[in-house]
């Protein structure tokens, strides 16, 4: 049975939202090395793999935003959807000081498989779903890590990444979402902009789309409640910043 790459929930939903979440699961498909990466659960279950509670939470905003949701379905250590085919991160070897065994001695062809078997499938249906309308708005769910190995605590509960080919909408979410007392946001934080080739470039930049990708902090979105929390406290500031800035 081939491997489903991708799984669209909400289809029909009408409204101007996209949402899509990259990194959503830490599935390795069978084919690949018997479906294990030679790594020990646990390391499976870091960030490295996934990213944790960015599917929980998209799945509950895409309810309450009447907006169909695409999440990949397979570890961004197989192959990485956030990337541009030619990025030499596409397929990861080594990730926050953890060797990927079954990632160590991968050739052009088996990258090229990957491309062909998970990542076109995903990104193809995702422009599908993004051209169904003029007047999108890409929401790209992501999480990241309260500490990174080595590094210093991150203060932020929520980021906002941007980048000026398409920044409209981000740069006013990040000025609705400060006016929120309780939250240290960041700007580009914990990362900065985009990369040539992610998926937001591919699906918002280059066809001028408006877009926000949004990081929330694991500890924030650890569990299904927290989940649904942060989901029904973003989907009105999200609806309220469109309808204020007239875009």
């Amino acid at each position: 049975m081939t491997h489903q790459p991708f799984h669209i929930h909400g289809a029909d939903r009408k409204s101007r939202w996209l949402i899509t979440v990259d990194h959503a699961s830490n599935v390795v498909p069978k084919e690949i090395n018997g479906g294990d990466l030679g790594l020990d659960p646990a390391d499976m279950a870091r960030h490295i793999a996934y990213d944790l509670g960015a599917l929980g939470c998209s799945l509950r905003l895409g309810e309450l935003l009447d907006a169909p949701v695409i999440a990949s379905n397979f570890s961004r250590l197989v192959i990485d959807p956030n990337r541009g085919e030619d990025d030499p991160t596409l397929v990861m070897h080594l990730y926050d000081g953890t060797i990927i065994p079954a990632n160590r001695h991968v050739d052009g062809a088996e990258i090229e498989r990957r491309k062909t078997a998970y990542y076109r499938p995903y990104h193809a249906a995702l422009a599908k779903l993004a051209a169904a309308r003029d007047d999108l708005v890409l929401i790209a769910m992501h999480s990241f890590s309260p500490k990174l190995n080595g590094r210093s605590p991150r203060p932020w509960e929520i980021g906002i990444l941007h980048a000026p080919q398409e920044d409209r909408f981000g740069k006013a979410l990040i000025a609705r979402l400060q006016q929120e007392a309780d939250l240290t946001v960041g700007d580009n934080e914990p990362y900065a902009g985009h990369l040539p080739g992610d998926s937001v470039d591919k699906h918002a930049f280059q066809d001028r789309r408006l877009n926000a990708l949004i990081e929330l902090r694991h500890d924030q979105i650890d569990d299904r409640a927290k989940q649904h929390a942060w989901a029904e406290r973003l989907a009105p500031i999200l609806d309220e910043t469109l309808r204020s800035t007239g875009l």
